[in-house]
């Protein structure tokens, strides 16, 4: 019961006089919310903030709802392990050592007088001093593990690269800026040979592409010559681009294939720059969004490759008209129940694979803890994957985003969610720092590394500083708040158009930063990280695989070679072939399939449907406890779009499917 004391005045009827009848209320003066505390919150003290500079780094003015439900509330929610409320309005979230290491001291209680502006029974801090309250206990674990693995160099390049592709040759292929390069000789074009990386003058070879790659999007075709698309670019007639490259050659050995492109004969229905690629269920390719120029209006509409004859195919999205230009490069993935999961901005929804009529809008994606206006999608440039998905693929999927930025500020979490669940909604986990423009590299055991980006900014030329120099790894197997463990560090600033890829032997490729922010230089050296599980001494297994074409749902045989274990310990993933450019594996998947082994030779049952693994080339690696294999490139589900026999053309030498 609230305390009241109720005084009641009559002034009772005399000839000529008015009745008066006044009521007083009183409350009791408000005092400390000591119970009723949201999750694992305690009262500990009025603080003296320090001045001009205060104890906390997250500011939130509530101005007529502050109570230490909300404003603990939130803090907790975004992993902040103290908080206090300040001038009655407002809310303050930090950690526990930023109270000694910015000045807060202890303050008499009587300084903290002011009421809550919106609970007038309970105390929030007063002028400079923060009704402060602390979790009881640990709100999440930052792992640091003895093995964190290593930067290594790897090769000097040619140019910063905007895309990194590994090709089921093993090779690595790179686009950059070609017209628009600071290098007046680069050709836009280059390919990476990884058993010549000791040998720089016969590492790289030379291609060519015909107009400006600058910020396009790219994807593996499931045809048998796992050929890249590669679509859109900076300006003009480069916006409308679609280029394809089918890799050949062998280690050692130089291919003779080329990018073939002819603007005047193939060409996208508008142009798009900064727009995203993916191949869908039924094996054709959906390409989103972008702009139409360098800076230009917008283009909210998504268009199918190849084209269907005759009239425009294209389709408007208001979702993406209103959200501009905060949507750029949005987020795509296929649902194991065929619908495609887009997000953009802020926000997310689900769409019909043919109509492309929205079946689901979901939660809007949470930003930062004093802003949910914060992107995850270029400019504010997070990256988002799925988690892997394991026979026999019952469980709802998630999906994975990571960084962003709230309009210059990066974000210090990862969000994820269960979009095709009964209610879907998303978690939120901090990371160890704030990171825009990050790049996720899914791994053979299932986990993700996350690398690259800065503590500061947007994306875009000039507009970040403060290199992210520190790699995470991230684990879906652990707990939600316990997954993230703390890698080593690099001394190469990667920020804007660097990019990060699987590598066949499990280590990653880190490459380019073009930030044209002073003091930051075009990056032309080229870097691996070692794992973990490539940092413990242990020899890698072997895999040989007769047939690599699979049909879904189908049983294949692989053989084995396992130096540490034994096949009841051993496990298989297969981890689709990506294109990596701002932050955005297009086309990621992991899948962990079903197997039983006789000995060394194992059979493996291939995903179910294209649903569940959209048509396309997978490297499959077997693990010898924590060791992965050598990737080996199969194809999962044929070409059902027919890509192969595609473009018809002069100029294009289509290899089948």
């Amino acid at each position: 019961m609230v305390p009241k004391m109720r005084s009641t005045l009559f002034l009772h009827a005399l000839p000529h006089l008015v009745v008066l009848l006044v009521t007083v209320t009183a409350r009791a003066a408000p005092t400390v919310q000591t119970t009723n505390l949201p999750g694992n919150w305690k009262y500990s003290q009025c603080l003296a903030e320090p001045g001009a500079v205060r104890v906390f780094p997250y500011q939130i003015i509530l101005t007529n709802n502050n109570t230490a439900q909300n404003c603990l509330s939130q803090c907790s929610a975004f992993g902040y392990p103290a908080a206090g409320m300040e001038f009655g309005d407002e809310c303050w979230c930090g950690d526990v050592a930023d109270i000694t290491n910015n000045g807060g001291k202890t303050a008499p209680e009587t300084d903290c007088s002011m009421a809550c502006s919106g609970d007038p029974l309970h105390l929030c801090g007063g002028a400079q001093r923060l009704q402060l309250y602390l979790w009881n206990g640990n709100l999440f674990t930052w792992n640091t593990p003895a093995n964190i693995g290593r930067y290594e160099y790897l090769v000097p390049g040619l140019i910063p690269p905007l895309l990194a592709t590994v090709g089921i040759n093993g090779k690595v292929s790179f686009l950059e800026k070609g017209g628009t390069s600071e290098f007046r000789n680069s050709t836009g074009a280059y390919e990476l040979d990884l058993s010549l990386v000791d040998d720089f003058s016969h590492a790289w070879r030379e291609m060519h592409v015909k107009t400006d790659v600058f910020c396009s999007g790219a994807v593996v075709l499931p045809d048998k010559a796992a050929r890249i698309l590669n679509v859109g670019g900076w300006s003009l007639t480069s916006t409308f681009g679609i280029r394809l490259y089918a890799p050949d050659g062998s280690p050692g050995v130089n291919g003779t294939h080329d990018w073939e492109e002819d603007p005047t004969t193939l060409q996208l229905q508008s142009g798009r720059w900064y727009p995203t690629a993916l191949v869908m269920a039924n094996g054709s390719v959906l390409v989103v969004g972008g702009e139409t120029g360098s800076n230009a209006p917008a283009n909210p509409t998504l268009e199918v490759l190849p084209r269907i004859p005759g009239g425009s195919t294209q389709i408007f999205l208001d979702w993406l008209s209103r959200t501009d230009p905060n949507n750029l490069y949005p987020f795509l993935h296929v649902l194991p129940s065929g619908l495609i999961f887009v997000g953009y901005y802020n926000e997310a929804r689900l769409l019909d694979p043919v109509t492309f009529a929205t079946v689901k809008v979901l939660p809007n994606i949470p930003g930062s803890v004093t802003s949910f206006l914060a992107g995850r999608t270029y400019p504010m440039e997070g990256a988002s994957v799925l988690l892997p998905q394991r026979a026999p693929y019952t469980d709802p999927i998630t999906i994975l985003v990571c960084g962003g930025s709230n309009f210059g500020i990066a974000l210090d979490n990862c969000v994820s969610i269960q979009p095709e669940s009964a209610n879907p909604t998303w978690v939120i986990e901090r990371m160890p720092s704030k990171r825009v423009m990050p790049c996720m590299v899914a791994l053979p055991d299932g986990t993700f590394m996350i690398v690259n980006g800065a503590h500061q900014g947007v994306a875009g030329f000039g507009l970040a500083s403060d290199p992210n120099l520190s790699a995470l790894l991230y684990d879906p197997s652990k707990p939600v708040n316990s997954r993230i463990s703390i890698l080593g560090s690099t001394n190469i600033a990667r920020m804007y158009h660097s990019e990060a890829t699987l590598l066949p032997d499990g280590r990653v490729l880190i490459s380019g930063s073009d930030p044209q922010t002073p003091g930051l230089p075009e990056e032309l050296r080229i870097e691996v990280y070692i794992p973990p599980y490539l940092n413990q001494g242990f020899t890698q297994p072997v895999v040989t695989i007769p047939n690599k074409d699979w049909s879904y749902g189908g049983q294949f045989r692989i053989n084995v070679q396992l130096f540490q274990g034994q096949t009841s310990g051993m496990r298989v993933s297969l981890v689709a072939a990506t294109s990596s450019t701002h932050g955005n594996t297009m086309g990621g998947r992991t899948i962990f399939p079903a197997f039983s082994c006789q000995g060394n030779v194992c059979t493996v049952t291939a995903p179910p449907n294209a649903k569940v693994s959209p048509p396309g080339w997978h490297q499959l690696f077997i693990l010898d406890g924590p060791t992965p294999s050598h990737g080996v490139f199969v194809r999962i589900g044929g070409d059902p779009a027919q890509l192969g026999n595609w473009p018809a053309l002069p100029g294009f030498h289509p290899p089948g499917v």
